[in-house]
C-alpha cells in the first residue's frame, strides 16, 4: 500500500466544505485521526456539556468515515512522534485553530514534520476571514465590531464557495492504534447528560438539517423576534459551528440564497451575528489572553466580590428574579441559553452581585454545549464592561423590566419555572409584590417554593455604579 496522507481532524468534524480533507482525499489514501489533548488543556479543559457533544459528534464522523477514524489520547506532538515511527506517511494536513493552546500544538507538530522532511499544510476551515488579514490602515487590529465588519465585508470577494463532500474516499486505519472513541473518556460516569439527548441532534447531517429548519421557519422575522426567548427565532447553530459540523461558508451562502425568498434585512441581521463570532476569534487571535485577563487593564483592581452563596444561587437559578432563574434553569436543563437572557444573567452577576466575570465564564464553560473559548471571553468581558468594544459601565440590565419587555406573556419563564406557572402575569416578574392570597392560590410560598430576591435591585445598582466610578 502506498503511504497515506494523514488528515488531522480538530475543530472541523465534517466531510463537506473541509478543504484540507478534500485535498487529502484527492491525493490518494487518507488516514484520518483525532487527538484528544484534554490533559494538557489545564484551566480550559473542555466542560462536561461540550464533552458530551464532542463524543457524539465524533461518533457520527467515524460513521461517515466508514469507521476508519483513528482516536488518540495525549499530547499531539507525542502522538505524531509515535505515528511517524511505525507508519510511512506521505503528508499531513489539518485545519487551523485560532485558540492559543491549539495553535501552539500545531506549531510543534509542524516543526517535527519539517525536521522529518514530511510535507504538511494547514487550511482555514472555520472562519470567513483570516484574522491576520483584516486590519486597520495602520496595520493594527480593530477593537470595535462595526468598523471590523465593514472592512471584512469589503473583502467578500476572498470568501470561497463551500466545497461538496468527496464522492469517494480511500481510507485506512493505523493498525498499531488500539484506542477507540470510548477510550477518550469524554462522557461523565454520572449520566446527568442523558437529558441533552432530547434537546439536540448532533452531527454534520443534523447541522445541515438545523440550518434548513431555521431558514424555513426562523429567518423571516428574525430581526424582530430574535430578542424574545419564547420565539423559535434563533438558529441553534452555535454548537454545530463550534465543533465544525457546519462551516460559516455554508451558513453564509445558504442564508444568502434563502434571502432571495424572504426579507433581506432578516438575513443581514443573522449574518451579522455570524460575523460577531468571527470578531470573537479575531480578538482571540490578536489578544490571546482574552479568556482570562481584563482587556482593559484599569479593571485589574476592580473590587469584585467573592461570595460563594450568591454565586451558587445564581448558578442554580435561585436568585428570586424569575427571568434570571429561568435562564439559569434553561442552561442546566438544555446546555444552552437564549442570547438575550445570557446578557441579562451576565449583567446581574457582574453588576448587581459584583461577582467576577471569570466566575460566570467558568460556569458557562462547563455547562454550555456551545462553550467557545473566543465567544465566552469576549461576551463576558463585553457585559462586564472591561472588554473590547464593551458595553458602557452604566448599562445595567434590570431583570424585572427585561422580563416584562422580552417575555411579556411569560411563556419562556413559566416553561423553566413551573413553580411560578400559576402566578398571574401581573406578578410573574415580581412575585414578592403579590398578596398572600394570590400567592396561596398560585401554590407559592416565598422563601420555600420560590426564593425571595437575593439582592435589592436599586441598592445593588447604586453600589455597582459607585464601584465602576472608582476606575
Amino acid at each position: 500500500m502506498t503511504a497515506p496522507t494523514i488528515f488531522w481532524f480538530r475543530n472541523d468534524l465534517r466531510l463537506s466544505d473541509n478543504p484540507g480533507f478534500s485535498q487529502a482525499v484527492a491525493e490518494g489514501t487518507v488516514m484520518p485521526i483525532f487527538i484528544s489533548e484534554e490533559e494538557s488543556a489545564e484551566a480550559f479543559k473542555m466542560g462536561a456539556a461540550s464533552r458530551w457533544w464532542l463524543h457524539h459528534s465524533l461518533e457520527k464522523l467515524d460513521r461517515s468515515l466508514q469507521h476508519k477514524l483513528n482516536f488518540y489520547r495525549g499530547n499531539s506532538l507525542e502522538v505524531f512522534k509515535k505515528l511517524l515511527q511505525h507508519s510511512p506517511i506521505k503528508a499531513v494536513y489539518w485545519s487551523r485553530s485560532y485558540e492559543p493552546l491549539a495553535f501552539q500544538q500545531e506549531q510543534a507538530v509542524a516543526q517535527l514534520l519539517e525536521q522529518k522532511n514530511i510535507p504538511f499544510q494547514s487550511f482555514n476551515a472555520s472562519l470567513l476571514w483570516e484574522p491576520c488579514e483584516v486590519l486597520k490602515k495602520d496595520g493594527k487590529p480593530y477593537q470595535v465590531f462595526t468598523p471590523f465588519y465593514v472592512e471584512a465585508l469589503s473583502r467578500s470577494a476572498a470568501i470561497r464557495k463551500p466545497l461538496p463532500a468527496p464522492t469517494s474516499m480511500k481510507l485506512c486505519r493505523d493498525q498499531s492504534n488500539l484506542d477507540d472513541l470510548n477510550s477518550l473518556a469524554l462522557l461523565s460516569k454520572i449520566p446527568w447528560h442523558h437529558k441533552l439527548h432530547s434537546c439536540w441532534k448532533v452531527g454534520e447531517q443534523e447541522a445541515q438539517e438545523q440550518l434548513k429548519i431555521f431558514l424555513q421557519n426562523g429567518l423571516e422575522g428574525y430581526q424582530q423576534h430574535r430578542d424574545f426567548p419564547a420565539f423559535s427565532a434563533t438558529s441553534r447553530l452555535s454548537p454545530h459551528l463550534h465543533f465544525g459540523e457546519i462551516s460559516p461558508h455554508q451558513v453564509r451562502q445558504t442564508t444568502q440564497q434563502a434571502a432571495l425568498k424572504t426579507v433581506k434585512k432578516d438575513a443581514d441581521a443573522f449574518l451579522r451575528e455570524v460575523a460577531w463570532r468571527e470578531f470573537s476569534y479575531y480578538q482571540l487571535f490578536h489578544f490571546p489572553e482574552l479568556p482570562w485577563k481584563n482587556f482593559q487593564s484599569k479593571f485589574d483592581p476592580f473590587p469584585w466580590r467573592h461570595n460563594a452563596d450568591l454565586l451558587r444561587a445564581w448558578k442554580e437559578g435561585k436568585t428570586g428574579y424569575p427571568i434570571i432563574d429561568a435562564g439559569m434553569r434553561e442552561l442546566w436543563q438544555t446546555g444552552t441559553m437564549h442570547n438575550r437572557v445570557r446578557m441579562i444573567v451576565a449583567s446581574f452577576l457582574t453588576k448587581n452581585l459584583l461577582i467576577d466575570w471569570r466566575d460566570g465564564a467558568a460556569w458557562f464553560w462547563d455547562t454550555l454545549v456551545d462553550a467557545d473559548l473566543a465567544s465566552n471571553g469576549l461576551n463576558w468581558q463585553w457585559v462586564a464592561g472591561c472588554g473590547v468594544d464593551a458595553a458602557p459601565y452604566f448599562r445595567i440590565f434590570n431583570p424585572v423590566l427585561q422580563g416584562k419587555k422580552f417575555d411579556a406573556e411569560g411563556e419562556y419563564t413559566r416553561r423553566f419555572l413551573p413553580e411560578l406557572s400559576q402566578l398571574p402575569k401581573k406578578f410573574l416578574f415580581t412575585p414578592w409584590e403579590a398578596s398572600e392570597a394570590i400567592l396561596k392560590e398560585a401554590g407559592i410560598i416565598l422563601g420555600k417554593t420560590y426564593p425571595f430576591p437575593i439582592v435589592d435591585l436599586q441598592q445593588s445598582r447604586e453600589e455597582a455604579l459607585q464601584a465602576y466610578h472608582l476606575l
